[in-house]
């Protein structure tokens, strides 16, 4: 179905909102507890390794201190060394093992987490309203959806594989220094730890907005590119290839001039993170070294006190790094939450019950009541329209284009609901029922068809993916297009192409009419189905269309009037009204409107 001319296209901008870190970190906090006893297992080995790991260079300071023994104590030299040894390796051992189990256990949290918000956003999207995806451009969304799914596994690794760790190995030697030495090795720690962290959220903070840019003109590249390639038949028919390769670089050259300045700024970052870290340790070393001078520390206090300020600050030096990073998995991951809470317009009333087809043999009865619809205010596509498809028979709407023909049958599948009035299916109004049920019970045959990039076999059977290929070939036969296939060479496995583009117009169309015959739905609705089929196959398509109409509510929206001359009931419609109605010979013998579109038609034919 085409969008009418006046089709409402609500706005979207792509810079989406920023709702705030910790409304994130909250959306996310339910897929992550649903193991709660992993992610409490996994978080007291990760404190274990940091105990493990402290340890390290303190059995470090006791062996360098037990090596200043007297040369006639071999005993102390061999006992009390090896000991040491054997737990320094022990403990080495411990850090990595509680490491590794800590990574192995938040495995299954994490791809759990990404796995259920993943399908959440995909069925949300299959949710919402035909206008947001008639805003939206699907390699923006799609893009959306990649990078807050990993923005979710860089969140996770990062905060609790480096931010986490770091804070907690972070205060256990705070606490060591405060407990075992002078409190100026605590107090220089803190205080250089607190100036590296807020001089690196500060600077990290003013390059994030070149880091968003950098996303929005990557999503922008990425629309440009998948929108030219998908059309690219209209890309060459008009030679606008240097066109699309002009607006494709117009995004990558802000893309460009967005990367640049985020690495000058990153290289600023960088040399004042080492400023600091630098003059940290110069006043630590400088306060033990006269430490050892005047007796109060050993050798080994020197060397343990290095070694915790270096392994406390090597993981510092990527704070900025891992601090920008959690900073773009949270805004990527709000861009896809916001996905998931954008509002479905048209949803199941919370009393909402399955639709009712009275008579499964022959259809429902479909009825319109002073049905008035808009997709803008300021222009109305349909005004009080009323009437009714008796159960069973052929309903056909004519007209003009823009008249409001191919509304009634997004109405009918409720892609949108009307200002004013009501559809009712065997007197069942539409917004009282289940969309499930309510698509279910209606097939419909559009006059664009897009197939999936697969076999025609699949495409067919998209109708009822549960369907053998005996049902399916059935319903190619019944939509004329079973010899077609059985002369091509790979048959019913036959590629389609993107879109279908290896098949021709009627073709796809009949591919179209077998997957909805697939389906056997109650109500059937053909929306200009037959306007890429040649006169023969359009004749024998006919004739299937009556049997096919016998037990089926049937609903045609035509364009050539002789595909409808059989119908039980011709509309004419006509600004959003319906101007005319009867058979196509009362219709001819009252000579209004519908007379002078059958006379127009047949000079065509005849010229």
């Amino acid at each position: 179905m085409r969008p009418s001319s006046g089709h409402h296209h609500r706005s979207t901008d792509s810079k989406t909102p920023q709702r705030g870190d910790w409304k994130v970190i909250r959306d996310l906090l339910p897929y992550l507890l649903e193991y709660r006893f992993r992610v409490i297992v996994a978080l007291s080995c990760l404190v274990a390794a940091k105990f493990a790991n402290l340890g390290i260079p303190i059995l470090m300071k006791d062996l360098i201190d037990s090596l200043n023994v007297k040369v006639n104590s071999p005993q102390a030299l061999l006992v009390v060394p090896v000991g040491i040894i054997v737990a320094y390796g022990l403990l080495r051992i411990s850090a990595s093992l509680f490491a590794e189990l800590r990574e192995a256990l938040f495995a299954r949290v994490t791809q759990n987490a990404v796995r259920k918000v993943a399908l959440q956003v995909f069925q949300h999207l299959h949710s919402l309203a035909l206008s947001f995806h008639l805003a939206r451009q699907t390699g923006g969304v799609s893009r959306d959806i990649e990078r807050g799914t990993r923005g979710i596994q860089s969140l996770i690794s990062y905060s609790l594989y480096s931010i986490l760790p770091t804070l907690i190995e972070f205060c256990l030697v705070l606490g060591y220094f405060a407990y075992s030495y002078d409190i100026w090795f605590a107090a220089i720690t803190l205080v250089a730890l607190v100036l590296y962290i807020i001089f690196t959220i500060i600077v990290t903070e003013w390059r994030t907005h070149f880091r968003r840019t950098m996303n929005d003109m990557d999503s922008k590249a990425n629309q440009k590119a998948i929108d030219s390639l998908l059309n690219f038949e209209t890309v060459k028919y008009f030679g606008n290839e240097a066109f699309e390769a002009s607006r494709y670089d117009e995004n990558l050259l802000r893309y460009q001039t967005a990367a640049v300045k985020s690495q000058k700024t990153l290289a600023f970052l960088n040399l004042g993170q080492q400023i600091i870290i630098a003059v940290g340790l110069m006043l630590i070393l400088w306060r033990a070294t006269l430490g050892v001078l005047n007796g109060t520390m050993t050798l080994g206090d020197l060397v343990l006190v290095n070694t915790l300020m270096i392994q406390l600050y090597i993981p510092l030096n990527f704070l900025g790094v891992i601090y920008r990073e959690i900073k773009q998995s949270l805004t990527d991951m709000d861009r896809m939450f916001s996905l998931l809470n954008t509002d479905k317009e048209i949803a199941d009333s919370p009393d909402a019950i399955p639709l009712q087809i009275q008579h499964q043999d022959h259809g429902p009865d479909v009825r319109f009541e002073n049905v008035s619809f808009h997709y803008e205010s300021k222009r109305e596509i349909l005004h009080n329209v009323s009437f009714n498809i008796p159960a069973g028979r052929i309903t056909a709407v004519v007209g003009q284009s823009g008249a409001g023909k191919s509304t009634l049958a997004r109405l009918l599948f409720r892609f949108y609901d009307v200002q004013s009035g009501k559809i009712l299916i065997d007197g069942q109004n539409i917004q009282d029922v289940t969309q499930a049920s309510l698509r279910k019970a209606i097939g419909i045959v559009p006059q664009d068809t897009v197939l999936f990039n697969d076999t025609i076999g699949y495409n067919i059977a998209y109708g009822n993916p549960a369907a053998s290929i005996e049902e399916v070939q059935e319903a190619a036969r019944a939509a004329q297009i079973d010899d077609f296939i059985k002369r091509l060479p790979e048959g019913y496995d036959t590629q389609v192409g993107e879109r279908g583009l290896k098949l021709s117009g009627g073709e796809k169309q009949r591919v179209a009419i077998a997957r909805t015959l697939l389906k056997k739905p109650a109500m059937l609705i053909f929306d200009e189905a037959t306007s890429a089929l040649d006169s023969k196959t359009e004749r024998a398509f006919q004739e299937e269309l009556l049997s096919l109409a016998k037990n089926r509510t049937t609903l045609i929206i035509a364009h050539r009037l002789s595909t409808i001359v059989h119908a039980d009931q011709i509309l004419v419609m006509e600004h959003g009204q319906i101007i005319e109605r009867g058979t196509h010979l009362d219709l001819l013998a009252s000579k209004g409107r519908y007379a002078e579109m059958w006379q127009m038609q047949e000079r065509a034919a005849l010229d």
